[in-house]
């Protein structure tokens, strides 16, 4: 069967929905071009649900794509398939990284940082509180940002003063619009700031988990820990995971509330929830547009008949896939907290759903809460239609969330 020409993937994120529905009119999965890689997006929640499970498709590319090292050295997002942690792991490996980090993020532990988070969402609102009505304030750069920054900073113990300094380095990550000596340079401050961390954790532990992961990578023996490197590249995983997704749904989840006036009367009205809200954002709006890559072990045959090849790389497009109509039926499409079916790929699917998922729901629904219980009367300072995306074809959030918390006077 002939493949159809590759749809290119826009780096820029100018217009996800109408990628959104051009890649589901290509079928269940269709080749793509990636900032000049082709791949396999699978945009038909059903079939991405079969390959996330499938011990046919892999995440380690070192093992199974055929041009990793050539893609390593020119791709400008070759951090999202060389790094060696869980994100990226297969079969045995990935087991025995999840386990490593998944005490870190147990019911309990995250129970414990709940009155953290609140008291977290807290200050920050009584710093906007002190804002001039009528005044306009960039709500995303004045709660969306410092409050994930400041959980995982946190949880995993970094320093303050180093905590903006990783904000910029991460962001730079998820940037689809960097050349590749621009995006390797970042890779290279990043690492830098790694290994500034672990230096300063090994020599003055805390409770925190990157302590308990140096712990483990030195106590560990037998290959069941840590490498160096998986240590290094799994703290890069936490961090950035934990921080530029959370960021983008509390951006998305008002910008929602903002812009649909009927929803937020549904909440207030207790007629839905907050947690319904985060819900709902999740799949309208997922953090994560597209997700590289997977690689197919064997050839996989698709319910159309198309084979993708082994060794090719499959891309998850979990933003088409959240908005598939036949998955959450004609109305897809629309922001609705009593939306009857609330499944989503928003956190992934199978063996790698995201550990960190709970965590980021608590973060979410309290900064939603006191942000309008607070301000009663926000409102959007500027058309919807003005606001920007961020640059990249990865996450999914705005440049800037202009808003006014309380009508002048």
């Amino acid at each position: 069967m002939s493949q159809p020409v590759p749809f290119v993937i826009d780096p820029t994120g100018t217009d996800r929905h109408a990628e959104y529905r051009a890649l589901r009119a290509r079928g269940p999965a269709t080749p793509v071009d990636i900032l000049g890689l082709r791949a396999w997006a699978v945009s038909d929640p059903a079939v991405l649900k079969a390959l996330l499970t499938s011990p046919d498709v892999s995440k380690d590319g070192r093992a199974h794509y055929p041009a990793f090292q050539r893609t390593a050295g020119t791709w400008p997002l070759a951090l999202w398939i060389t790094v060696q942690n869980m994100f990226t792991a297969y079969g045995a490996d990935h087991r025995r990284l999840r386990r490593m980090v998944a005490p870190g993020f147990s019911a309990r532990r995250i129970a414990g940082l709940a009155p953290i988070v609140r008291s977290m969402v807290a200050e920050l609102i009584d710093e906007l509180a002190t804002v001039p009505a009528g005044q306009v304030v960039d709500l995303r750069e004045r709660l969306a940002f410092p409050l994930p920054i400041a959980v995982i900073g946190h949880l995993m113990g970094v320093p303050e003063d180093q905590r903006e300094g990783f904000r910029e380095i991460v962001d730079r990550v998820f940037d689809s619009t960097l050349t590749p000596e621009q995006a390797q340079a970042n890779a290279v401050r990043l690492y830098a700031r790694i290994d500034e961390l672990i230096a300063v954790k090994r020599g003055d532990p805390g409770d925190d988990l990157t302590s308990f992961l140096i712990s483990a990578r030195d106590e560990e023996s037998g290959g069941a820990g840590f490498t160096d490197q998986e240590l290094r590249d799994t703290l890069v995983l936490m961090i950035n995971a934990g921080y530029e997704t959370t960021v983008n749904v509390i951006d998305q989840a008002v910008f929602a509330m903002l812009t649909s006036p009927d929803q937020l009367h549904l909440v207030r009205n207790g007629q839905a929830t907050w947690d319904d809200v985060v819900e709902e954002t999740l799949r309208h709006e997922s953090a994560v547009k597209y997700l590289p890559l997977r690689f197919a072990v064997t050839d996989v045959e698709l319910p159309d008949g198309q084979v993708i090849a082994a060794g090719e790389p499959i891309l998850a497009a979990y933003g088409a896939a959240n908005r598939h109509p036949g998955w959450h039926g004609p109305d897809a499409d629309v922001f609705d907290v009593t939306r009857r079916v609330k499944d989503h790929l928003a956190f992934g699917y199978g063996v790698h759903f995201c550990l960190g998922a709970p965590l980021a729901r608590l973060e979410v629904a309290e900064a939603l809460r006191r942000l309008f219980q607070r301000f009663p009367d926000i409102s959007l300072a500027v058309p919807p239609d003005a606001l920007r995306p961020v640059p990249t074809l990865i996450s999914n959030g705005h440049r800037e969330l202009p808003v006014r918390l309380r009508a002048a006077h």
